[in-house]
């Protein structure tokens, strides 16, 4: 039987997988007291078979209060209680709420930001590259998604700080993480968000600009109110930020620890979108998605009980033999994608696209600069990965890079 203390150690946090890897082979379901009770489900198939199925793994019963604590008051807690959430709704409510934000957060509008995406990116690669060593979470994994997403938002540049500020206090009442915090400061900074926001989203209705807030108003026609559109605009901040920035660590740590790939990606950038992929379905920022039952069930021929919450474990199910030819091995050049990572089902993440441009535009700019890239001497060793259980990726990022000759 998988240890069932292991999920809160630090060598967990370093590297998951095992114990992934124990669950699915031994116990596909059980139920896992490190997860608060929850019932862990490690393999693909009965992973997307439950997403598939929201009318017994309920989304609306998991809300995202559920990780903050009592004693941060009744006001924060209100904040995440709205029911037109696309996080926290189930079909017909979702599919209304689903399409009305897809009328404004649309393919075209995420495909029109690239030019202007790769002109940033540059911007901050040849800062980044002109110095020896350098913290590529701290000078472009984390300020690109924050800039990019403000963008989208209409968010004035000199608030960018404040927002990643926000994101962060948004995580840490969402994340099941390992540990205990303060709740004063994150109560401090919803109240500062969701005031913030207030005001944008009743100046956008006066004076509509070409931002996303605006879209939104436009295409809701009345039927979201102010707290939805926060709801909304709180989700696609998270999504668009934390989400990508944890690709991008997790994508270039990847590379690094497997020499070959790196290679063939710096001699073949046409390689990228399927690195990406590989990326997702290898070590994904996102690695479990929870759900309520909402009556008795069965998976995989184990019972589970009415009104308990479910982890699907998405990062076990990418490794999932019975679905991936050598699963623990990272092949930038798989042929058989259909990694967990976004999502499955009428949940599918809305921002896919958003977070996969951004890692392709990413990848493309830095193997395009760069002929040789490594970890700073004693990094690969005291790599940080931060203490949540759901959301994965490296605190810093030191590296040494030597620079292409320029044409």
């Amino acid at each position: 039987m998988p240890p069932a203390a292991m999920p809160w150690s630090s060598e967990h946090l370093r590297d998951p997988y095992p114990f992934y890897a124990s669950l699915r082979e031994a116990a596909p379901v059980l139920q896992v007291e490190a997860f608060g009770g929850a019932y862990a489900i490690t393999r693909y198939d009965d992973i997307t078979a439950a997403l598939k199925n929201p009318g017994i793994f309920s989304s609306q019963r998991v809300a995202p209060v559920v990780s903050l604590k009592a004693e941060s008051g009744e006001k924060a807690r209100g904040y995440f209680g709205n029911t037109k959430n696309l996080i926290s709704a189930d079909p017909p409510e979702h599919t209304r709420l689903r399409a009305l934000v897809g009328r404004a957060f649309t393919p075209r509008r995420v495909a029109e930001l690239e030019p202007w995406m790769r002109a940033l990116t540059r911007e901050l690669l040849d800062r980044m590259l002109a110095r020896e060593e350098f913290d590529l979470m701290e000078e472009l994994a984390i300020p690109l998604p924050v800039i990019v997403i403000s963008e989208l938002l209409g968010v004035e540049p000199e608030r960018r700080e404040d927002f990643k500020r926000w994101s962060d206090h948004v995580v840490q009442t969402m994340a099941m993480s390992v540990g205990t915090r303060d709740p004063a400061p994150i109560l401090a900074g919803l109240q500062e968000f969701h005031a913030y926001l207030e005001q944008i989203i009743e100046q956008r209705r006066h004076e509509p600009r070409g931002d996303l807030i605006s879209a939104l108003l436009e295409a809701s026609e009345g039927y979201l109110d102010v707290p939805d559109l926060i709801s909304f605009t709180r989700l696609l901040l998270v999504a668009g930020n934390e989400t990508t920035t944890n690709l991008l660590g997790n994508a270039l740590v990847a590379l690094l620890r497997h020499p070959r790939e790196l290679e063939r990606l710096l001699g073949n950038p046409s390689l990228t979108p399927s690195a990406v992929e590989e990326a997702l379905r290898y070590d994904g920022p996102l690695q479990a998605i929870v759900r309520v039952t909402s009556e008795d069930t069965q998976v995989a021929g184990h019972p589970i009980p009415e009104g308990v919450r479910v982890m699907l474990l998405i990062a076990g199910a990418n490794r999932d033999p019975r679905r991936f030819v050598e699963p623990d091995r990272f092949d930038i050049t798989r042929d058989n994608p259909g990694s967990l990572s976004f999502g499955h089902g009428v949940h599918f993440c809305l921002g896919a696209p958003l977070a996969r441009l951004e890692a392709k535009v990413v990848l493309e700019e830095f193997v395009s600069r760069v002929r040789h890239v490594s970890f700073a001497p004693g990094q690969e060793q005291s790599l940080n990965w931060g203490n949540s259980l759901q959301l994965r990726g490296p605190r810093a990022l030191r590296l040494r890079a030597e620079r292409r000759p320029t044409p």
